[in-house]
């Protein structure tokens, strides 16, 4: 596996990363002004407990509920996630960042935090719920290096949720050129939206199409129903919605379904 994957996991050979989904920030339409930013921290502290419990290999915070989405945020959101990730980061795992669709955010949030890694959308042109969607791997790789913070990895979703590429290209090809020019330290393959999971073809397709040392994580509809399956392909996978009361994407951790996916997907 990639340098860097292995600095972050140096002995979990499938690396269970689970979401710690942060509510609606200040802003953003959906945003709580009654509990404000300790709303905020209150709620994703005890999410981070209950999956750092649960046995989980890393966690990962992303704004999942600043709906709808937006392709270039402001200074404030990098402000309130890097409080939010600090104040609930957890100390006996790894953690990383996640910003939806904003590198340059996730990157900042990940320095300010000390985060092992991020997952963004940095390569190729989409159509999308959010409009046109131009990527540039370029200028976040140079960022990370202006930054001095070569050691945070990037996991680099090539088939993001709520879009679709401009182009004929197939994901495999996509991801085997991303490996390439854009020189991903992991390659995420995802499904239509947020719990919706890529079929088993595609996910061995982008396993096949890209170099054994690249480790290819299911990035979206991970469920203890199938995810045994699921790790047979992928070398790690990334969980959120089904881990939260009734499988909402929007709801608290579960603590039983939680302990069940980390039970199933070790066993």
């Amino acid at each position: 596996m990639s340098s860097l994957f292995r600095a972050v996991f140096p002995t979990q050979t499938k690396p269970l990363i689970a979401m710690a989904h942060v509510p609606a920030l200040p802003g953003t339409p959906l945003y709580n002004a009654a509990e404000g930013v300790d709303g905020l921290v209150a709620q994703v502290t005890r999410d981070v407990e209950v999956l750092v419990d649960a046995g989980f290999d890393a966690v990962m915070f992303c704004n999942e509920n600043d709906r709808p989405y937006q392709l270039k945020a402001g200074p404030e959101a990098a402000a309130v996630m890097a409080r939010v990730v600090t104040e609930c980061r957890p100390s006996s795992i790894p953690f990383g960042v996640d910003y939806l669709w904003d590198p340059s955010i996730a990157l900042a949030t990940a320095v300010a935090t000390g985060a092992s890694f991020m997952r963004e959308v940095v390569t190729g042109v989409w159509e999308s719920d959010m409009g046109l969607w131009n990527t540039d791997a370029a200028e976040t790789l140079r960022e990370r290096r202006r930054l001095d913070a070569n050691d945070i990895a990037i996991f680099m979703n090539i088939s993001p949720e709520f879009a679709s590429p401009i182009g004929n290209r197939t994901f495999s090809q996509i991801a085997k050129s991303t490996v390439v020019s854009s020189l991903a330290d992991g390659i995420l393959v995802s499904g239509p939206m947020a719990g919706a999971g890529p079929s088993t073809t595609l996910l061995r397709d982008v396993r096949a199409a890209v170099p054994e040392e690249t480790p290819v994580l299911l990035n979206t509809g991970a469920r203890a129903e199938s995810i045994a399956e699921m790790l047979t392909i992928a070398d790690g996978c990334i969980v959120g919605s089904s881990l939260k009361i009734d499988g909402n994407t929007w709801n608290a951790v579960d603590r039983d379904r939680a302990r069940r996916f980390v039970d199933v997907a070790r066993s």
